[in-house]
Protein backbone atom coordinates (compact mmCIF):
# COMPACT_ATOMS: atom_id res chain seq x y z
CA UNK A 1 0.00 0.00 0.00
CA UNK A 2 2.95 2.05 -0.57
CA UNK A 3 3.76 4.31 -3.43
CA UNK A 4 7.45 5.73 -4.70
CA UNK A 5 7.43 9.29 -6.17
CA UNK A 6 10.66 8.60 -7.61
CA UNK A 7 9.53 6.80 -10.92
CA UNK A 8 6.18 8.92 -11.31
CA UNK A 9 5.72 12.24 -11.09
CA UNK A 10 2.25 13.37 -12.99
CA UNK A 11 1.89 15.45 -11.92
CA UNK A 12 -3.11 14.88 -14.76
CA UNK A 13 -25.35 12.33 -13.11
CA UNK A 14 -27.82 14.71 -14.00
CA UNK A 15 -28.74 15.25 -18.02
CA UNK A 16 -27.34 18.64 -19.84
CA UNK A 17 -30.25 20.80 -19.78
CA UNK A 18 -31.52 19.89 -16.26
CA UNK A 19 -33.16 22.94 -14.87
CA UNK A 20 -30.87 24.34 -11.81
CA UNK A 21 -31.79 23.94 -8.58
CA UNK A 22 -32.53 26.95 -6.46
CA UNK A 23 -29.95 28.39 -4.06
CA UNK A 24 -31.85 27.93 -1.05
CA UNK A 25 -31.84 24.02 -1.40
CA UNK A 26 -27.99 23.87 -1.39
CA UNK A 27 -26.97 23.11 2.51
CA UNK A 28 -24.39 25.19 3.31
CA UNK A 29 -22.66 25.49 6.79
CA UNK A 30 -19.62 27.81 7.64
CA UNK A 31 -16.53 26.03 7.64
CA UNK A 32 -12.55 26.63 7.75
CA UNK A 33 -10.26 25.46 5.55
CA UNK A 34 -6.51 25.83 6.53
CA UNK A 35 -4.42 28.19 5.20
CA UNK A 36 -7.85 30.33 4.23
CA UNK A 37 -7.83 33.39 6.43
CA UNK A 38 -11.50 34.13 6.63
CA UNK A 39 -14.55 31.42 7.09
CA UNK A 40 -15.96 29.94 3.71
CA UNK A 41 -18.97 27.68 3.20
CA UNK A 42 -19.37 24.06 3.15
CA UNK A 43 -21.18 21.96 1.12
CA UNK A 44 -21.88 18.29 0.10
CA UNK A 45 -24.33 16.33 -2.50
CA UNK A 46 -24.79 12.63 -2.61
CA UNK A 47 -24.00 11.09 -5.66
CA UNK A 48 -24.09 7.43 -7.07
CA UNK A 49 -21.24 6.11 -7.23
CA UNK A 50 -22.53 4.19 -10.50
CA UNK A 51 -25.02 6.28 -12.16
CA UNK A 52 -26.84 3.32 -13.83
CA UNK A 53 -28.16 2.11 -10.06
CA UNK A 54 -29.03 5.52 -8.34
CA UNK A 55 -30.14 3.19 -5.52
CA UNK A 56 -26.53 2.15 -4.79
CA UNK A 57 -24.07 2.83 -3.02
CA UNK A 58 -23.70 6.49 -2.49
CA UNK A 59 -21.14 8.98 -2.07
CA UNK A 60 -20.46 12.27 -0.84
CA UNK A 61 -19.23 14.97 -3.35
CA UNK A 62 -17.63 18.26 -0.79
CA UNK A 63 -16.97 21.26 -1.91
CA UNK A 64 -15.94 24.60 -0.51
CA UNK A 65 -17.59 28.42 -1.49
CA UNK A 66 -15.54 31.41 -0.96
CA UNK A 67 -18.49 33.84 -0.75
CA UNK A 68 -18.22 36.63 -3.20
CA UNK A 69 -16.84 40.13 -0.53
CA UNK A 70 -19.56 42.72 -3.06
CA UNK A 71 -22.80 42.74 -1.57
CA UNK A 72 -24.06 42.98 -5.28
CA UNK A 73 -22.02 40.02 -6.55
CA UNK A 74 -22.61 38.34 -10.01
CA UNK A 75 -24.76 35.30 -10.45
CA UNK A 76 -21.91 32.87 -12.28
CA UNK A 77 -19.26 31.55 -10.03
CA UNK A 78 -16.04 30.25 -10.72
CA UNK A 79 -15.36 26.49 -10.28
CA UNK A 80 -11.93 25.66 -9.88
CA UNK A 81 -10.52 22.17 -11.08
CA UNK A 82 -7.48 20.62 -9.74
CA UNK A 83 -4.41 18.95 -11.40
CA UNK A 84 -2.69 15.36 -11.35
CA UNK A 85 -5.16 13.60 -12.05
CA UNK A 86 -5.81 13.17 -8.08
CA UNK A 87 -5.13 16.38 -6.59
CA UNK A 88 -7.99 18.14 -4.45
CA UNK A 89 -9.65 21.44 -5.50
CA UNK A 90 -10.28 21.81 -1.59
CA UNK A 91 -6.34 21.93 -0.73
CA UNK A 92 -5.97 24.25 -3.57
CA UNK A 93 -8.28 26.95 -2.05
CA UNK A 94 -5.44 29.04 0.20
CA UNK A 95 -3.21 29.79 -3.15
CA UNK A 96 -6.05 30.42 -5.49
CA UNK A 97 -8.10 32.74 -3.19
CA UNK A 98 -4.88 34.95 -3.47
CA UNK A 99 -4.47 34.62 -6.66
CA UNK A 100 -8.10 35.36 -7.93
CA UNK A 101 -8.82 38.16 -5.05
CA UNK A 102 -10.35 40.61 -7.76
CA UNK A 103 -12.40 37.71 -9.34
CA UNK A 104 -13.50 36.68 -5.98
CA UNK A 105 -14.92 40.94 -5.46
CA UNK A 106 -17.93 40.02 -7.15
CA UNK A 107 -18.19 36.22 -7.84
CA UNK A 108 -18.51 33.32 -5.55
CA UNK A 109 -15.67 30.45 -5.83
CA UNK A 110 -16.41 27.36 -5.53
CA UNK A 111 -13.96 24.24 -4.96
CA UNK A 112 -14.85 20.83 -5.60
CA UNK A 113 -13.03 17.65 -4.39
CA UNK A 114 -13.49 15.76 -7.58
CA UNK A 115 -14.36 11.65 -6.46
CA UNK A 116 -11.90 9.54 -5.52
CA UNK A 117 -9.85 12.70 -4.19
CA UNK A 118 -9.69 15.21 -0.61
CA UNK A 119 -12.76 14.84 1.00
CA UNK A 120 -14.79 13.12 -1.75
CA UNK A 121 -14.42 9.27 -1.31
CA UNK A 122 -10.67 9.64 -1.73
CA UNK A 123 -8.93 6.64 -2.75
CA UNK A 124 -4.90 7.23 -1.40
CA UNK A 125 -2.33 5.24 -1.68
CA UNK A 126 0.62 5.28 1.08
CA UNK A 127 3.25 8.25 0.87
CA UNK A 128 6.86 6.88 0.68
CA UNK A 129 8.25 10.17 0.23
CA UNK A 130 10.57 9.29 3.48
CA UNK A 131 10.96 5.63 2.81
CA UNK A 132 14.68 4.74 1.93
CA UNK A 133 15.86 5.67 -1.20
CA UNK A 134 16.77 2.15 -2.55
CA UNK A 135 12.96 0.92 -1.84
CA UNK A 136 11.68 3.63 -3.77
CA UNK A 137 13.66 3.12 -6.67
CA UNK A 138 13.15 -1.01 -6.72
CA UNK A 139 10.14 -0.57 -9.65
CA UNK A 140 9.58 -4.15 -8.73
CA UNK A 141 8.95 -2.66 -4.86
CA UNK A 142 6.44 0.34 -6.85
CA UNK A 143 4.15 -2.14 -8.45
CA UNK A 144 4.00 -4.11 -5.41
CA UNK A 145 2.59 -1.36 -3.38
CA UNK A 146 0.48 0.01 -5.99
CA UNK A 147 -1.32 -3.66 -6.01
CA UNK A 148 -1.20 -3.63 -2.83
CA UNK A 149 -2.81 -0.27 -2.69
CA UNK A 150 -5.62 -1.52 -5.18
CA UNK A 151 -6.33 -4.47 -2.87
CA UNK A 152 -7.24 -1.97 -0.04
CA UNK A 153 -8.89 0.38 -1.85
CA UNK A 154 -11.46 -2.66 -3.53
CA UNK A 155 -11.94 -3.01 -0.18
CA UNK A 156 -13.56 0.31 0.77
CA UNK A 157 -17.11 0.64 0.26
CA UNK A 158 -17.25 2.79 -2.61
CA UNK A 159 -14.33 0.57 -3.72
CA UNK A 160 -15.30 -0.25 -7.02
CA UNK A 161 -12.50 1.46 -8.89
CA UNK A 162 -13.98 1.70 -12.23
CA UNK A 163 -16.22 4.65 -11.28
CA UNK A 164 -13.78 7.28 -10.81
CA UNK A 165 -13.62 8.52 -14.35
CA UNK A 166 -14.07 12.21 -15.97
CA UNK A 167 -16.81 11.75 -17.18
CA UNK A 168 -18.95 11.02 -13.99
CA UNK A 169 -16.56 13.47 -12.03
CA UNK A 170 -17.89 16.33 -14.94
CA UNK A 171 -21.85 14.67 -13.96
CA UNK A 172 -20.57 15.46 -9.85
CA UNK A 173 -19.52 18.84 -10.33
CA UNK A 174 -22.96 19.80 -12.58
CA UNK A 175 -24.62 18.62 -9.38
CA UNK A 176 -22.52 21.12 -7.16
CA UNK A 177 -23.70 24.04 -9.85
CA UNK A 178 -27.58 22.89 -10.01
CA UNK A 179 -27.53 22.78 -6.62
CA UNK A 180 -25.87 26.07 -5.67
CA UNK A 181 -29.09 27.21 -8.39
CA UNK A 182 -26.28 29.04 -11.15
CA UNK A 183 -27.53 28.88 -14.36
CA UNK A 184 -23.83 29.43 -15.87
CA UNK A 185 -20.82 28.83 -14.32
CA UNK A 186 -17.36 29.59 -15.24
CA UNK A 187 -13.86 27.26 -15.18
CA UNK A 188 -10.68 27.21 -14.36
CA UNK A 189 -8.40 23.99 -14.78
CA UNK A 190 -4.65 23.76 -14.41
CA UNK A 191 -2.93 20.42 -15.93
CA UNK A 192 -5.53 17.82 -15.76
CA UNK A 193 -7.95 20.18 -14.47
CA UNK A 194 -8.03 21.34 -18.15
CA UNK A 195 -8.81 17.74 -19.46
CA UNK A 196 -12.18 17.78 -16.54
CA UNK A 197 -12.85 21.65 -18.26
CA UNK A 198 -13.16 20.16 -21.35
CA UNK A 199 -15.59 17.40 -20.24
CA UNK A 200 -17.76 19.45 -18.69
CA UNK A 201 -17.88 22.00 -21.68
CA UNK A 202 -18.61 18.58 -23.77
CA UNK A 203 -21.63 17.66 -21.52
CA UNK A 204 -22.97 20.74 -20.52
CA UNK A 205 -22.56 23.31 -23.03
CA UNK A 206 -25.01 25.43 -22.10
CA UNK A 207 -24.06 26.07 -18.77
CA UNK A 208 -20.44 26.81 -19.28
CA UNK A 209 -19.99 30.79 -19.73
CA UNK A 210 -16.25 31.24 -19.91
CA UNK A 211 -13.24 28.53 -19.28
CA UNK A 212 -9.43 29.25 -18.47
CA UNK A 213 -7.56 26.13 -18.91
CA UNK A 214 -3.64 26.26 -18.14
CA UNK A 215 -1.30 23.43 -19.18
CA UNK A 216 -3.46 21.73 -21.81
CA UNK A 217 -4.21 18.22 -21.59
CA UNK A 218 -6.15 17.20 -24.19
CA UNK A 219 -8.76 14.46 -23.68
CA UNK A 220 -7.05 12.19 -26.71
CA UNK A 221 -3.35 12.68 -24.76
CA UNK A 222 -1.95 9.38 -24.03
CA UNK A 223 0.00 10.59 -20.87
CA UNK A 224 2.55 7.58 -20.62
CA UNK A 225 3.53 8.69 -23.71
CA UNK A 226 3.94 12.07 -24.07
CA UNK A 227 5.01 12.51 -20.83
CA UNK A 228 8.56 11.06 -22.50
CA UNK A 229 8.06 13.09 -25.99
CA UNK A 230 7.25 16.29 -24.08
CA UNK A 231 9.96 15.57 -21.26
CA UNK A 232 12.57 15.19 -23.42
CA UNK A 233 11.91 18.37 -25.79
CA UNK A 234 11.80 20.61 -22.13
CA UNK A 235 15.41 18.98 -21.41
CA UNK A 236 16.70 19.59 -24.86
CA UNK A 237 16.06 22.94 -24.27
CA UNK A 238 17.38 23.26 -21.01
CA UNK A 239 20.94 22.28 -22.56
CA UNK A 240 20.60 24.81 -25.56
CA UNK A 241 19.46 27.59 -23.42
CA UNK A 242 22.53 27.16 -21.22
CA UNK A 243 24.56 26.92 -24.48
CA UNK A 244 22.89 30.52 -25.63
CA UNK A 245 23.82 31.94 -22.09
CA UNK A 246 27.16 33.21 -21.74
CA UNK A 247 27.55 32.88 -18.39
CA UNK A 248 26.38 29.33 -18.08
CA UNK A 249 28.44 28.32 -20.96
CA UNK A 250 31.40 29.87 -19.33
CA UNK A 251 30.97 27.96 -16.02
CA UNK A 252 29.35 24.35 -17.57
CA UNK A 253 31.07 24.48 -21.31
CA UNK A 254 30.52 20.50 -21.91
CA UNK A 255 27.00 20.11 -19.78
CA UNK A 256 24.90 18.07 -22.75
CA UNK A 257 28.74 15.93 -22.47
CA UNK A 258 28.50 15.55 -19.58
CA UNK A 259 24.82 14.34 -19.52
CA UNK A 260 25.09 11.38 -21.63
CA UNK A 261 28.33 10.40 -19.76
CA UNK A 262 25.86 10.55 -16.29
CA UNK A 263 23.85 8.18 -17.95
CA UNK A 264 25.89 6.28 -19.42
CA UNK A 265 27.65 5.91 -16.25
CA UNK A 266 24.61 4.57 -14.51
CA UNK A 267 23.14 2.08 -12.24
CA UNK A 268 26.63 3.60 -9.48
CA UNK A 269 26.52 2.54 -5.94
CA UNK A 270 27.28 6.14 -4.13
CA UNK A 271 26.72 7.39 -0.26
CA UNK A 272 23.76 9.96 -0.74
CA UNK A 273 21.99 12.16 1.78
CA UNK A 274 17.98 11.10 2.08
CA UNK A 275 16.70 14.49 0.66
CA UNK A 276 13.55 14.68 3.22
CA UNK A 277 15.39 12.92 6.14
CA UNK A 278 18.44 14.13 6.08
CA UNK A 279 20.39 10.55 6.77
CA UNK A 280 23.15 9.43 4.60
CA UNK A 281 22.37 6.30 2.61
CA UNK A 282 24.03 3.76 0.44
CA UNK A 283 22.06 3.46 -2.67
CA UNK A 284 22.29 1.83 -6.40
CA UNK A 285 21.73 5.09 -8.46
CA UNK A 286 20.06 3.78 -11.45
CA UNK A 287 19.07 5.84 -14.03
CA UNK A 288 15.63 6.44 -13.35
CA UNK A 289 16.00 7.73 -10.34
CA UNK A 290 18.14 10.48 -12.57
CA UNK A 291 15.62 11.26 -14.82
CA UNK A 292 12.97 11.07 -12.27
CA UNK A 293 14.70 14.23 -10.17
CA UNK A 294 15.53 15.99 -13.51
CA UNK A 295 11.85 15.99 -14.53
CA UNK A 296 10.36 17.40 -11.43
CA UNK A 297 12.35 21.08 -11.85
CA UNK A 298 11.47 21.02 -15.45
CA UNK A 299 8.85 21.97 -14.46
CA UNK A 300 9.25 25.14 -12.98
CA UNK A 301 12.38 27.38 -14.85
CA UNK A 302 13.12 28.59 -11.17
CA UNK A 303 13.63 25.35 -10.02
CA UNK A 304 15.43 24.22 -13.90
CA UNK A 305 17.88 26.83 -13.16
CA UNK A 306 19.97 24.90 -10.86
CA UNK A 307 19.53 21.84 -12.52
CA UNK A 308 23.02 22.45 -14.54
CA UNK A 309 25.58 22.96 -11.53
CA UNK A 310 23.12 20.06 -10.01
CA UNK A 311 23.94 17.67 -13.56
CA UNK A 312 27.84 18.69 -13.10
CA UNK A 313 27.94 17.46 -9.57
CA UNK A 314 26.60 14.47 -10.57
CA UNK A 315 28.31 13.67 -13.48
CA UNK A 316 31.15 14.05 -11.01
CA UNK A 317 29.71 11.12 -8.50
CA UNK A 318 27.87 13.94 -6.35
CA UNK A 319 24.35 13.41 -5.99
CA UNK A 320 22.74 15.26 -3.71
CA UNK A 321 21.73 18.58 -5.20
CA UNK A 322 20.08 16.61 -8.26
CA UNK A 323 18.19 14.59 -5.40
CA UNK A 324 16.88 17.81 -3.37
CA UNK A 325 16.01 19.03 -7.11
CA UNK A 326 13.82 16.25 -7.88
CA UNK A 327 12.53 16.06 -4.21
CA UNK A 328 11.52 19.79 -3.97
CA UNK A 329 8.96 19.91 -6.93
CA UNK A 330 5.35 18.99 -5.94
CA UNK A 331 6.73 19.38 -1.75
CA UNK A 332 4.29 22.49 -0.96
CA UNK A 333 0.57 22.62 0.19
CA UNK A 334 -1.49 20.78 -2.02
CA UNK A 335 0.46 18.42 -3.39
CA UNK A 336 -0.42 15.22 -2.58
CA UNK A 337 -2.17 12.80 -5.31
CA UNK A 338 -4.89 10.31 -4.74
CA UNK A 339 -2.58 7.79 -6.60
CA UNK A 340 -5.78 5.19 -6.51
CA UNK A 341 -8.14 8.15 -8.58
CA UNK A 342 -4.93 8.58 -10.56
CA UNK A 343 -4.82 5.38 -11.99
CA UNK A 344 -8.48 5.09 -12.24
CA UNK A 345 -8.47 7.67 -14.45
CA UNK A 346 -5.22 6.99 -16.77
CA UNK A 347 -5.77 3.52 -17.08
CA UNK A 348 -9.36 4.52 -18.21
CA UNK A 349 -8.88 7.06 -20.22
CA UNK A 350 -5.26 7.19 -21.25
CA UNK A 351 -3.74 3.25 -21.68
CA UNK A 352 -6.66 2.56 -24.42
CA UNK A 353 -5.05 5.12 -26.91
CA UNK A 354 -1.41 3.88 -26.21
CA UNK A 355 -1.54 1.40 -29.08
CA UNK A 356 -2.60 4.42 -31.82
CA UNK A 357 -0.06 7.17 -29.93
CA UNK A 358 2.38 9.23 -32.40
CA UNK A 359 4.79 10.08 -29.71
CA UNK A 360 8.23 8.90 -30.11
CA UNK A 361 9.50 8.32 -26.26
CA UNK A 362 12.15 10.72 -25.93
CA UNK A 363 15.74 8.88 -26.35
CA UNK A 364 16.49 9.82 -22.59
CA UNK A 365 13.59 9.18 -21.17
CA UNK A 366 12.35 6.22 -22.72
CA UNK A 367 9.58 4.11 -22.05
CA UNK A 368 10.14 2.98 -18.35
CA UNK A 369 7.32 5.53 -17.25
CA UNK A 370 4.77 4.10 -19.54
CA UNK A 371 6.22 0.43 -18.85
CA UNK A 372 5.22 1.03 -14.77
CA UNK A 373 1.64 2.33 -16.59
CA UNK A 374 1.42 -0.74 -18.55
CA UNK A 375 2.07 -3.44 -15.84
CA UNK A 376 -0.02 -1.75 -13.11
CA UNK A 377 -2.84 -1.05 -15.53
CA UNK A 378 -2.93 -4.53 -16.35
CA UNK A 379 -4.18 -5.52 -12.72
CA UNK A 380 -6.77 -2.30 -12.70
CA UNK A 381 -10.37 -2.08 -13.07
CA UNK A 382 -11.13 0.29 -16.49
CA UNK A 383 -14.42 2.58 -16.24
CA UNK A 384 -16.31 2.89 -19.28
CA UNK A 385 -15.46 5.91 -21.36
CA UNK A 386 -17.75 7.20 -24.50
CA UNK A 387 -16.10 7.67 -27.50
CA UNK A 388 -17.04 10.96 -28.04
CA UNK A 389 -15.06 11.81 -24.34
CA UNK A 390 -12.13 11.68 -26.64
CA UNK A 391 -12.85 14.49 -29.23
CA UNK A 392 -12.92 18.24 -28.48
CA UNK A 393 -15.53 20.17 -30.66
CA UNK A 394 -16.46 23.49 -31.47
CA UNK A 395 -17.77 25.60 -28.46
CA UNK A 396 -19.42 29.20 -28.59
CA UNK A 397 -18.60 29.38 -24.75
CA UNK A 398 -14.85 31.73 -25.08
CA UNK A 399 -11.92 29.74 -23.98
CA UNK A 400 -8.87 30.85 -22.56
CA UNK A 401 -5.48 28.07 -23.26
CA UNK A 402 -2.72 29.13 -21.83
CA UNK A 403 0.55 26.91 -21.97
CA UNK A 404 4.14 27.34 -20.90
CA UNK A 405 6.88 26.97 -23.61
CA UNK A 406 9.37 25.24 -21.46
CA UNK A 407 6.54 22.95 -19.90
CA UNK A 408 7.89 19.34 -19.82
CA UNK A 409 4.27 17.63 -19.68
CA UNK A 410 1.51 19.87 -21.32
CA UNK A 411 3.68 22.02 -23.88
CA UNK A 412 2.12 24.63 -26.27
CA UNK A 413 1.40 21.49 -29.21
CA UNK A 414 -1.31 20.39 -26.85
CA UNK A 415 -2.83 23.78 -26.70
CA UNK A 416 -2.49 24.53 -30.51
CA UNK A 417 -4.95 21.54 -31.50
CA UNK A 418 -7.57 22.45 -28.79
CA UNK A 419 -8.09 25.86 -29.43
CA UNK A 420 -8.56 24.97 -33.52
CA UNK A 421 -11.18 22.52 -32.52
CA UNK A 422 -12.72 25.15 -30.16
CA UNK A 423 -13.08 27.44 -32.79
CA UNK A 424 -13.09 31.46 -33.59
CA UNK A 425 -13.85 31.85 -29.41
CA UNK A 426 -10.99 30.43 -28.33
CA UNK A 427 -7.29 32.35 -27.80
CA UNK A 428 -4.04 30.43 -26.86
CA UNK A 429 -1.65 32.48 -25.00
CA UNK A 430 2.02 30.73 -24.77
CA UNK A 431 4.47 32.49 -22.16
CA UNK A 432 7.41 31.55 -23.86
CA UNK A 433 9.70 31.25 -21.16
CA UNK A 434 6.95 29.81 -18.06
CA UNK A 435 6.87 26.15 -17.20
CA UNK A 436 3.87 23.86 -16.45
CA UNK A 437 0.92 26.09 -14.87
CA UNK A 438 1.08 29.71 -15.73
CA UNK A 439 -1.77 31.54 -14.02
CA UNK A 440 -0.12 32.65 -10.99
CA UNK A 441 2.91 34.07 -13.08
CA UNK A 442 3.86 37.78 -14.16
CA UNK A 443 0.83 39.22 -15.75
CA UNK A 444 -1.23 36.16 -16.53
CA UNK A 445 -3.64 36.90 -13.51
CA UNK A 446 -4.59 40.02 -14.47
CA UNK A 447 -5.26 38.17 -17.89
CA UNK A 448 -7.54 35.85 -17.06
CA UNK A 449 -9.29 38.72 -14.70
CA UNK A 450 -9.94 40.83 -17.58
CA UNK A 451 -10.97 37.81 -19.25
CA UNK A 452 -13.45 36.54 -16.77
CA UNK A 453 -14.68 39.64 -15.87
CA UNK A 454 -15.54 41.32 -19.73
CA UNK A 455 -19.08 42.20 -19.91
CA UNK A 456 -19.13 40.56 -23.39
CA UNK A 457 -18.03 37.79 -25.33
CA UNK A 458 -16.19 39.62 -28.01
CA UNK A 459 -14.58 41.57 -25.31
CA UNK A 460 -13.17 38.45 -23.98
CA UNK A 461 -11.74 36.84 -26.85
CA UNK A 462 -9.99 39.70 -28.35
CA UNK A 463 -7.95 40.56 -24.63
CA UNK A 464 -4.88 41.56 -24.82
CA UNK A 465 -1.48 39.00 -23.83
CA UNK A 466 1.07 40.76 -24.91
CA UNK A 467 2.50 41.38 -21.60
CA UNK A 468 3.39 37.29 -20.77
CA UNK A 469 6.20 37.57 -23.75
CA UNK A 470 8.04 40.02 -21.85
CA UNK A 471 8.26 37.37 -18.82
CA UNK A 472 11.79 36.22 -18.84
CA UNK A 473 13.89 32.78 -18.71
CA UNK A 474 15.62 32.50 -14.62
CA UNK A 475 19.28 32.81 -15.48
CA UNK A 476 21.64 29.65 -14.65
CA UNK A 477 21.88 29.19 -11.01
CA UNK A 478 25.64 30.17 -10.10
CA UNK A 479 26.46 29.09 -6.50
CA UNK A 480 29.16 31.11 -4.55
CA UNK A 481 33.12 30.28 -5.75
CA UNK A 482 34.16 27.92 -2.75
CA UNK A 483 35.99 30.21 -0.07
CA UNK A 484 34.04 33.20 -1.06
CA UNK A 485 31.50 35.06 1.66
CA UNK A 486 28.10 35.00 1.07
CA UNK A 487 28.26 39.26 1.50
CA UNK A 488 31.17 39.87 -1.38
CA UNK A 489 30.17 41.83 -4.24
CA UNK A 490 29.53 39.31 -7.10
Amino acid sequence: MKFSGVALALVLGAAAGASPARAADATLTECRVPGVRNSVLCGLVKRALDPARPDGVKIDIHYVVAPALARRKLPDPLFVLAGGPGQSAISLAPSMLGLFNRINNRRDIVFVDQRGTGQSAPLLCDDTRREPLAEQADPEQQIANLLECRVRLQALPYGDLRYFTTVLASQDLDAVRRQLGAERINLVGGSYGTRAALDYLRQFPSAVRRSVIDGVAPPDMALPASFSTDGQSALDALFTACEAEAACKQAWPTLRAEWTGLLASLPLPTTVTHPLTGAPERVRMTREMVLSSVRGPLYSPALAAALPVAIHAAAQGRFDALLGLGASFGAGRGAQIAMGMHFSVVCSEDMPLMTQTMDVPGPDFGREGARLYERVCANWPRGTVPPAFYSVSASSAPTLLLSGGLDPATPPRHGDRVARALGPTAQHVVVPNAGHGVMGIGCVRDVIYRFIDAAEDREATAVDAGCVKAIPRPAAFRPLSAGASATSPP
